[in-house]
């Protein structure tokens, strides 16, 4: 399994300057101590929570910095950009870095559609049109199209990408619906929102089952499973998680980006991660009694108001046994890294650097991770069976 470290660029006090330099020390530092990828998101209005508005600008930097390391979009927003335009940049950053470039695509959530001008009920079909061009752009010595929302003459788009035939393609994914989809499509999964891997498997199994019939919108299948969570590596264990679970309830708290606006999120992040634990289940009806008070149930209310208040209970131990969250010593994040492992996670995705992580507690988990960590799984790599129907 490959080992990725995943940004939304997030510190304590959103500095941009301060924010782009940790961000790029860190990366260098991943780069050298072995991680396999390094994963971008794209966002748009989310002051105070992410500062990544443009990966391919900070990539062009990251791909003359570093040597080996892939260089993920996850993701570029498809129905914001011309996919002409998107197919020129991928292409050239694939150059720069002498082709470690892969592209994960997604069309983004409503509070950031409404702020580009685009109608969210447009989305889907925007992204399905955009992804079709992209491969036939890279493919065409002369390209031309005649679409829903958008038409191209006959031009000829360089540069083609350094990768052949052209850098693997991924979409991001967060209900099965859209796991179905990129199986068809013969995409790999970018599966975000931190859930346990025994959650995850019967979904990656399926995935594997329908990609066999996949109908590539690309020249060739990707045929990846790539899972994400947030994570902190620590030479003091109990330290450790408690760092990694507050680093992940703070990310997913009422109010921010990935909840907001959400129907019953928190019943829905309560299964994901595996559901109530027994220890709470046994005092389940005190949480009933909770949903009065304000500082329990935010602005939470009714059954949501009890979800809340269980979820918020889950407590470091549970969290990092079950692989929900990577976090510990070095074993007990090799531990929970091996349950995706297990679960026929193709590569594992964590954040590190977040508001509750200070830059110098980053530097010191990656070394860790690049120590104690990574080696466990090159060697777990080399023993696997190579499978050509992936990139």
């Amino acid at each position: 399994m490959k080992l990725a470290v995943q940004y939304e660029m997030q510190r304590p006090t959103l500095d941009d300057h301060l924010v782009i330099e940790e961000t790029l020390e860190q990366c260098i530092l991943a780069d050298e101590v072995g991680f396999d990828y390094l994963w971008f998101v794209e966002h748009h209005f989310l002051t105070g929570f992410s500062a990544s508005p443009s990966p391919e600008v900070f990539y062009g930097a990251l791909s003359r910095l570093t040597k080996r390391i892939r260089l993920g979009f996850g993701v570029v927003i498809l129905p914001y950009h011309h996919p002409v335009r998107v197919a020129e940049r991928v292409a050239m950053l694939d150059h720069l870095s002498h082709g470690r470039v892969d592209l994960g695509t997604g069309r983004s959530a409503v509070y950031e559609q409404t702020g580009m001008g685009i109608d969210p009920r447009d989305t889907r079909e925007m992204w399905e049109e955009s992804l079709s061009m992209i491969p036939k752009i890279w493919g065409s010595k002369i390209f031309e199209w005649e679409g829903r929302f958008w038409n191209v003459p006959p031009r000829e788009v360089l540069p083609k990408p350094y990768q052949k035939p052209h850098p693997p393609l991924w979409v991001a994914a967060l209900q099965p619906s859209t796991y179905q989809l990129a199986a068809e499509k013969g995409i790999g999964v970018l599966s975000f929102g931190a859930s346990a891997p025994d959650v995850l498997k019967p979904h990656i199994d399926a995935y594997r089952e329908a990609i066999r019939n996949a109908k590539p919108v690309g020249a060739v299948v990707n045929n990846q499973w790539c899972s994400s969570t947030l994570g902190y590596c620590g030479e003091n264990n109990k330290e450790a998680r408690e760092l990694a679970v507050k680093s992940i309830k703070n990310f997913f708290g009422p109010g921010r980006p990935y909840v907001q606006d959400q129907k019953d999120i928190y019943a829905k992040l309560l299964e994901s991660w595996g559901g109530v634990p027994d220890h709470l289940k046994q005092n389940f009806s005190r949480f009933v009694e909770l949903e009065d008070k304000k500082d329990e149930v935010v602005d939470l209310s009714g059954g949501e108001a009890v979800s809340y208040a269980v979820w918020n209970r889950l407590d470091a131990d549970t969290l990092c046994d079950r692989g929900v969250v990577i976090g510990g010593d070095p074993d007990s994040c090799i531990k929970a890294l091996k349950l995706h492992e297990e679960a026929g996670c193709d590569q594992m995705m964590i954040m590190i650097q977040t508001e509750s992580i200070p830059h110098e507690k980053v530097m010191k988990s990656l070394e860790l991770f690049g120590k104690y960590v990574i080696p466990e799984f090159k060697k777990s790599e080399e023993k696997a069976p190579k499978t050509g129907s992936r990139l």
